[in-house]
């Protein structure tokens, strides 16, 4: 028996030992997804076939009911049993080979590679990557699962970008791979809007496939605030208008004006009538967008005339000493200043500063510092310079009462520190105030200065031949004036015309002895007084300059109403000093 199955073996061997492959599968490259046939041809051949992928059997003859992807294909008569795999696979990436059972023969190994094209690139943050202005940009795109490891560029404008590192990852199916790609820009290598495209390729995918992104580059708000008209006059209506460029959008508008925030204003447009406090207090508009504010602020051009920036103060000060001023005014288009003192055009100054050195009693007084803004507007102010020094008197040396009557004579004083004594002397008698016989004192003060009057009741004849002295005393010294009394002479021609009209004849018998009487009077001399009463010296000074020129024209008038007027000698005679 067992050499009949023997015998049976190798006559079976010898029937099929002429099989010969006419086709063999050969190593093959395909992209996953795609269909692909690895041939097998045995001609003649009606034994068994037997297809292997990695040396693992899939199915006998056409019978490949475990594997649904997978035919075989070919005329069975003539030997064909072509491996059809009508969707590749990863799984499907090995060695396949077919083997001819019973003629004991199989092909050689084909290598089937299967290559897989990268999933759809990703770049982080897209399709919009936000960045702030000044940031640089780190963009990174992956591409994942491909076989063999994809290769990413960068592409801007059309121009490959230069720069990017990648790395690779192998999955754990030790055949894929997924591949990172990171590109830095500066940032003033980027703008706002610009597209960038990843292009991820591999053998599988040649012309790759592309991921983009937008660049939006954030910002604060950029502001421009702008103002008219300009310039423009006080009082009229001037339009701020705030105008805007945000990434992201503007959130709200806020407006002050020198810090002070304006409330009523929400909006991108602020109207107002202006006033001079606009050209130093400058309005701001501030801008607020997602990432920030912005706060931009202008001055207006507003004409204006002069305001008072430093008001000048009055000053009062030593005899000899420096008097300084300071006047600032403001306005708008630039002013001009002028000191001046009250009452005098003589210009003391242009500047801000009025400096009077070594002051003297003279330069006391009003002074104005005036400012002038051209074709808009002028104003002034008005300062007084009080200078510390002796009593200045002064008074009509010659004063008129009537005969008979109240009579006054004044003096005028002004002092600095005002007059610690004010004496009036007249021959042996010193009164400071209050009443003495016929006469009285009385002093009054006012802005200007103090005036002192002497008050005499029922004016005598002696009275008009009577030197009186008005001194006055403070801590830097003393002044003194001498006055005299003179008989008003309205009255005197009155009495002229009424006797010259009613007795001219008759009083003429009485020239002679009138004439003596008067005469008598004449021989009196007027004596300087230098008088001592409660410790008051009281000395005249250069005040009877006038005497000898008074005394000529009083003997003139003299002699002519004597000749036309006998009787009025009677008043005129007391007038006559010598």
């Amino acid at each position: 028996r067992q050499d009949v199955d023997s015998c049976g073996l190798m006559a079976y061997i010898t029937k099929w030992a002429s099989a010969v492959f006419t086709q063999q599968p050969t190593d093959l490259v395909v992209v996953a997804g795609q269909p692909v046939t690895l041939a097998c041809s045995i001609p003649g051949y009606h034994g068994m076939v037997l297809w292997l992928r990695d040396g693992m059997a899939l199915g006998v003859n056409r019978d490949l009911s475990g594997y649904p992807r997978y035919d075989i294909v070919g005329d069975h008569s003539k030997g064909e049993y072509h491996l059809l795999i009508q969707r590749t696979e990863m799984q499907d990436d090995a060695f396949f080979e077919c083997q001819a059972i019973q003629a004991a023969i199989r092909t050689r190994p084909a290598r089937l590679t299967v290559l897989v094209p990268p999933e759809d690139p990703v770049i982080v943050g897209a399709p919009v990557v936000s960045l702030r202005a000044g940031d640089p940009l780190n963009l990174t795109c992956h591409a994942d699962n491909a076989k063999p490891a994809a290769s990413i560029i960068w592409i801007r404008n059309g121009q490959v970008l230069n720069g990017a590192m990648y790395s690779k990852t192998l999955l754990r199916d030790g055949r894929r791979e997924s591949t990172v790609s990171t590109l830095y820009l500066s940032a003033s290598n980027i703008e706002t809007g610009q597209r960038i495209t990843c292009r991820a390729s591999n053998k599988a995918a040649p012309n790759g496939k592309d991921a983009v992104v937008t660049i939006d580059i954030q910002h604060l708000p950029l502001v421009n605030l702008s103002v008219e008209p300009q310039p423009i006059l006080e009082g009229n209506l001037v339009k701020f208008h705030c105008s805007a460029k945000a990434n992201p959008p503007v959130i709200h508008y806020r407006w002050a004006k020198g810090g002070s925030i304006i409330r009523e204003v929400s909006g991108d447009t602020y109207e107002v009538i202006v006033d001079h406090s606009f050209f130093t207090e400058p309005v701001s508009c501030e801008v607020t967008n997602a990432l920030g504010s912005t706060n931009i602020s202008r001055n207006v051009d507003v004409y204006f005339g002069p305001r008072m920036a430093a008001e000048p103060q009055s000053l009062q000060v030593d005899q000899g000493s420096d008097a300084i001023f300071n006047c600032a005014w403001t306005g708008n288009p630039s002013l001009t200043i002028v000191w001046m003192k009250r009452g005098s055009g003589v210009v003391l100054s242009n500047e801000n500063i009025l400096m009077l050195k070594a002051v003297r009693q003279e330069d006391a007084g009003k002074y104005v510092c005036r400012a002038v803004v051209p074709r808009v507007g002028a104003g002034e102010k008005e300062v007084s310079l009080t200078v510390n020094g002796p009593p200045t008197i002064s008074s009509t040396q010659t004063q008129q009462v009537l005969y008979g009557e109240k009579g006054q004579i004044k003096c005028f004083i002004r002092s600095t520190p005002p007059p610690d004594r004010i004496a009036w002397s007249w021959k042996e008698t010193v009164l400071e105030s209050g009443t003495s016989g016929r006469y009285t004192v009385e002093t009054v003060s006012t802005e200007e200065g103090v005036i002192s009057t002497l008050t005499m009741s029922n004016i005598v004849p002696a009275d008009f031949q009577t030197i009186y002295n008005c001194t006055a005393w403070n801590s830097f010294g003393s002044d003194t004036e001498i006055i005299r009394l003179k008989e008003q002479e309205s009255l005197r021609l009155a009495v002229i015309i009424g006797v010259a009209v009613g007795a001219f004849l008759a009083l003429i018998v009485l020239m002679g002895t009138l004439g003596a009487f008067c005469c008598a009077r004449f021989q009196r001399n007027l004596k300087g007084v230098g008088l001592a009463k409660n410790d008051i010296r009281v000395e005249i000074v250069h005040k009877d300059h006038n005497a000898a020129r008074e005394t000529e024209e009083h003997t003139a008038i003299k002699q002519m109403m004597v000749i036309f007027d006998p009787l009025l000698i009677l008043y005129v005679c007391p007038m006559t000093k010598k």
